[in-house]
């Protein structure tokens, strides 16, 4: 499994190249999994470019270059968020998470849900996404050779109850591209990306943007995959564009499932909860 991190650029042709000189390093083995970050082809511009940029779903050359990345590399690859629209006259976009199967063939795509309304103390300082973009209200899970994929994009972190339904629904793996501010990231990226993965006693894989961006933002980094018992097997710690990999046994999560049964748990608890 690998996250990557990238300090993505408002240019989306030359982010998959920059993808592609990354993806050169990947490691041999297969099945893969590649978890870019949040706004991969395009960051830093804000979010007229972004509507400029936006492609209809199916067709467009941010979504044929990410096809083209999985396909030539035999990856299955989670395409971070790029902007789709449903009709060409539509004011707002989506930030769409789309999964690409190791023969290039869009398998799925997630909608981030919760928007990116807040305030922080950086060179931004105000964040308002829903301004420009329409969020998701679907859950979504992914099967493949390897496990369960469950997807989510960076500011659903702070959401546990979205996690809890994508275990439900059997997710192994929750994926998370994100592109984490530099404050709210060195105050809660690790400890919120680790609760999820005990929580669900899943493994997480985090793409991430780092560094100062186009337009003055700064993103933490941190790209990262944690085990179903919330260790760290690997980050990125560099400020710059790289790989997180490590090979991860899914198998190891049964064990952890049987000895701390807390989907039972909860199960059994559930009614308790709804009557408060």
């Amino acid at each position: 499994m690998t996250a990557v991190q990238l300090t993505s650029s408002p240019d989306p042709q030359e982010n998959l190249a920059t993808l592609r000189q990354l993806f050169a390093d990947l490691p041999d083995a297969r099945p893969q999994l590649v978890v870019l970050p949040e706004a991969c082809l395009c960051f830093g511009a804000g979010d007229k470019r972004q509507r400029e940029l936006a492609e209809v779903a199916g067709e467009g050359p941010m979504q044929d270059g990410l096809a083209a990345l999985a396909r030539d590399f035999g990856v299955w690859l989670v395409a971070g968020t790029i902007p789709l629209i449903e009709q060409p006259d539509s004011d707002k976009f989506s930030a769409a998470c789309l999964v690409f199967n190791p023969a290039g063939e869009r398998v799925a795509r997630y909608n981030k849900v919760s928007m990116f309304d807040v305030d922080v103390a950086d060179n931004t300082r105000s964040y308002r996404e829903s301004a420009a973009t329409s969020p998701g209200s679907q859950v979504v899970t992914v099967e493949t050779e390897f496990g369960t994929l469950g997807l989510a994009v960076c500011y659903d972190v702070r959401f546990p109850e979205l996690f809890r339904a994508l275990r439900l629904q059997g997710a192994d793996i929750l994926v998370l591209p994100s592109a984490f501010t530099q404050v709210t990231g060195k105050a809660h990226w690790q400890v919120l990306t680790r609760a999820r993965a005990i929580e669900q006693q899943c493994i997480l894989v985090a793409g991430t943007q780092v560094g100062e961006h186009a337009n003055g933002r700064q993103t933490y980094g941190h790209g990262l995959i944690i085990d179903g018992w919330g260790e760290v097997k690997a980050c990125v710690e560099t400020a710059s564009p790289g790989l997180a990999t490590a090979a991860i046994d899914i198998s190891a999560l049964q064990q952890i499932r049987r000895d701390i049964p807390v989907l039972t748990h909860f199960s059994s608890s559930k009614k308790v909860f709804h009557e408060q």
